[in-house]
């Protein structure tokens, strides 16, 4: 056969964009194109959001443990809960130092040796939690988590970003981040199944009789086991991995540039890291993650000692945090299922923030009723869960280059991450039952938030408006070239 009889004819090899340049209307999608996602999602998507079921499980296990005797024997019984707050905010510590480093250093090296890298990295220090025994060996072992879970975390994002397009990312995103939801529920009920079986006098001779043990066992070696598979499994980028042939190859790397063109590959822009300190829009994301986060550290955290004084036992109280965090993985993902649709994620994230403040407000003005104040719960979760998951997602796309968002996505992130320091000290145990502080703050937050969100998203259409009038509305199927202006390239849309 020839060359000629081999070559795919026009017709073969013609792909139909999935989106404008300008962020309008989506395009009907090739069949090719449609198997192609089909594949990727196979691949990428279970591996990445079990991935981030045990980061998850691993970061926030302390709520639970807590309840299981972790502070009676190595805080000596911490009655302030002070101790307890310095151990979880420990591990912010680091993860906020660490991100925006991490993730610029990530784009230089093959995702699937980075992301498994970190994976074993965080799986280790989990496992080792379950043989620390005072207060030093608990920090320790929390700051090594928040090292390799900060090069896993924000790389996804971008990750992502070279293989789906604007009008994929959103639901993608919603599927890796509905798995802290995910892992919320499946922890609870991890947690009561220790209890229930009592594993803890098997553990005397490792140095106790408590079951939090078993507990860092069972959600630490599963991360290691994983990350040496994704090693092996993880498709690295599309220029380069074997994942794909060479058809699918020539596909993917016209859809990562379609819409624009920028710094592809390993090579790091300093020209864009520059332009990312000094974009106040990834500060105000920031603000608005920093509310966020401040929630989710005290969810995380704290939700089964909360639900805990609605009157409930420690056992019960574990398994009634799971039917807020399954409703909020659900939330989460049918409003990315429609933020991708209307192309539009500021008065989503906006919404989403606002519920959960109606959430916190209801624990505050509803002391005595135990329904209300667990609807109000299902609400905090919901919008907390949803807003996070979009916010990364509008990020992904609106930084225009993969230095940028290499550079901002952890950058906003960080500064999201200092809420969750905040989110750890504001519910000491001489303040329950009610906890009106960490209740009133975290209301605050979420209601700046929601303002934050309207001001990006008014920013955002007021530019797109402008460059419309300015340059024209651009050609659905014209290259922007983001090289060397990234966002602020003149034919660059916004998605608002």
């Amino acid at each position: 056969m020839s060359d000629e009889e081999k070559r795919p004819s026009s017709d073969e090899r013609e792909i139909k964009s999935t989106s404008d340049a300008g962020g309008n209307k989506p395009i009907t999608t090739s069949d090719e194109e449609k198997r192609f996602v089909r594949k990727l999602d196979r691949r990428i998507l279970p591996i990445t959001c079990l991935l981030y079921l045990f980061a998850y499980l691993d970061r926030t296990n302390l709520g639970n443990a807590r309840l299981q005797g972790l502070a009676q024997e190595n805080l000596g019984g911490d009655p302030t809960g002070k101790l307890f707050d310095w151990v979880n905010s420990a591990f912010f510590f680091s993860y906020i130092i660490c991100q925006v480093p991490a993730t610029i250093t990530s784009k230089l090296f093959p995702p699937s040796y980075w992301i498994a890298g970190a994976a074993v990295g965080w799986g280790i220090c989990s496992t080792l939690m379950a043989t620390t025994f005072n207060f030093g060996s608990l920090i320790a072992a929390r700051i090594g988590l928040g090292v390799f879970e900060a090069g896993f975390g924000p790389a996804i994002p971008l990750y992502f970003s070279f293989f789906y397009t604007r009008t994929e990312m959103g639901l993608r995103m919603a599927y890796w981040f509905s798995f802290a939801a995910v892992a919320g529920a499946f922890g609870g009920v991890v947690a009561f199944g220790v209890q229930q079986v009592g594993y803890g006098p098997y553990l005397a001779g490792v140095g106790g009789e408590w079951d939090w043990k078993v507990l860092f066992l069972i959600e630490g070696i599963p991360a290691v086991l994983l990350g040496v598979l994704t090693f092996f499994a993880l498709p690295d980028r599309p220029e380069s991995t074997r994942y794909l042939n060479a058809r699918e190859r020539e596909i993917a790397i016209e859809r990562m540039n379609r819409g624009t063109s920028a710094d592809v590959g390993a090579m790091i822009n300093k020209e864009h890291i520059m332009i990312a300190l000094f974009d106040w829009r990834i500060y105000t994301g920031g603000m608005i993650y920093f509310g966020m986060n401040c929630a989710l550290a005290s969810i995380s955290a704290f939700l089964p000692t909360i639900i805990k004084t609605f009157g409930y036992t420690n056992a019960l109280a574990q398994l009634l945090t799971v039917p807020p965090y399954a409703v909020a993985a659900i939330v989460l993902c049918m409003t990315s299922y429609t933020s991708d649709r209307m192309q539009n994620r500021g008065l989503a994230v906006a919404g989403a923030c606002a519920v959960g403040s109606i959430g916190y407000l209801l624990l505050l003005t509803v002391p005595g009723n135990v329904h209300v104040r667990y609807f109000a719960v299902f609400c905090i979760t919901s919008g907390t869960y949803t807003a996070i998951g979009l916010i990364i997602a509008w990020f992904a796309h609106n930084l225009g280059s993969e230095t940028k968002k290499a550079t901002g996505i952890p950058m906003f992130m960080a500064i999201g991450q200092c809420g969750s320091i905040l989110g750890s000290h504001i519910y000491p145990s001489t303040d329950g039952p009610r906890y009106i502080r960490g209740f009133a703050v975290s209301c605050g937050l979420e209601a700046f938030a929601t303002v934050c969100a309207l001001v990006l998203w008014v920013s955002y259409t007021y530019d797109n408006a402008k460059r419309d009038r300015e340059y024209g509305r651009p050609d659905p199927a014209a290259n922007v070239d983001t090289s060397k202006l990234a966002d602020k390239a003149p034919m660059f849309r916004y998605m608002a």
